[in-house]
């Protein structure tokens, strides 16, 4: 990424819609991710927390952020960098105050006229906003989608509101996300709420890899039991997407897989050490599939169905978070994925 001194001196000003921090910037910090396991740019990422907030801090930030890449990989610094987070000289701001203030109230102005004729667009054409949102989703699923909105106003007016803005409206992009999607589709995979829960999904893996062992025990399974598929379920908390989705297998049970006791699922992406609010939850299922088939999972026929439960799950994924946090993560030589 190429960071202009130009696009910076727009952020100072406010101007920039494009900023990594939340709305209500900056009386909260912005929230900054690295896609990538190497640990030098996670500490990079850590060191930011330590600036204090201000009216400069993302600028502040971005400073640190510069200059600690370029010491990480002994890249040469541009002198300008120092002055990322000085105030504009006095001068330079006491020569264009004047000039620009009435050019500002005019712009303002504009700005305000632009804010209410979005607004008549809006409801002028509701219709067409509400095609391109929805495009591409099955009638069946625009319905679901629809009953979840009818819920959450009934909600809100009975006072019993669920969740929070924040994860809800996430959840509700992720699902629209995956009603497009081919892998859904195709039937790869689906998703069922639970008792219409916005907050818990039912996941049924229903195709992994032909030449697996895990899919010739599926194939059995659908003989003796009627079923072919492996269930999962996910759980949302209000602070999603910056935590992970707590995420178990409910049957078949299984061995091996990376598969803990209870049905929680050994995987650093599901830990808060591992997780991205980027990460797309059809991602994580395709992940998921990805892992049960390369950690060799198989169907423990006649096992005891009571063994995966919601308690020993949670128990398991504690343990295992407690583990790595104190020895870390075993990454696997390239050859082997």
């Amino acid at each position: 990424m190429v960071l202009k001194k130009a696009d910076l001196e727009r952020e100072g000003r406010g101007k920039s819609k494009q900023s990594p921090g939340e709305e209500s910037y900056p009386s909260s910090s912005p929230i900054w991710f690295v896609e990538s396991d190497d640990p030098n740019l996670t500490s990079v990422l850590e060191r930011l927390e330590d600036i204090k907030k201000s009216n400069t801090l993302l600028l502040q930030q971005l400073k640190r952020l510069i200059c600690d890449l370029c010491r990480l990989y002994n890249l040469p610094q541009h002198p300008d960098v120092e002055m990322l987070d000085q105030p504009l000289p006095a001068g330079q701001n006491g020569t264009t105050e004047e000039v620009t203030s009435e050019e500002e109230e005019e712009e303002d102005m504009g700005e305000d006229i632009e804010d209410l004729d979005h607004y008549d667009m809006k409801e002028e054409e509701p219709v067409d906003g509400k095609k391109s949102e929805d495009e591409g989703i099955e009638k069946e699923n625009l319905a679901i989608l629809e009953k979840i909105r009818k819920n959450q106003r009934q909600d809100h007016l009975n006072g019993a509101v669920s969740g929070s803005v924040q994860a809800s409206d996430r959840l509700m992009k992720e699902l629209r996300d995956i009603y497009r999607s081919q892998s859904y589709k195709t039937g790869i995979y689906s998703v069922e709420l639970v008792n219409d829960s916005l907050y818990e999904w039912h996941v049924k893996l229903l195709k992994v890899d032909p030449d697996s062992p895990l899919h010739s025990d599926l194939q059995v399974l659908k003989e003796k039991e009627g079923v072919e598929y492996i269930l999962l379920n996910f759980s949302f908390k209000d602070n999603f997407p910056f935590d992970p989705p707590f995420v178990r297998v409910v049957s078949p049970v299984l061995t091996g897989g990376y598969v803990l006791g209870g049905g929680a699922l050994c995987m650093e992406l599901l830990t808060k050490q591992g997780w991205s609010s980027a990460y797309s939850i059809e991602s994580v299922i395709m992940q998921i599939n990805a892992t049960l088939v390369k950690g060799k999972a198989r169907v423990q026929f006649g096992a005891n169905k009571n063994q995966y439960n919601l308690a020993r799950a949670q128990q398991s994924y504690k343990s295992l978070v407690q583990i790595h946090e104190k020895n870390g993560w075993y990454t696997p030589p390239k050859e082997d994925g």
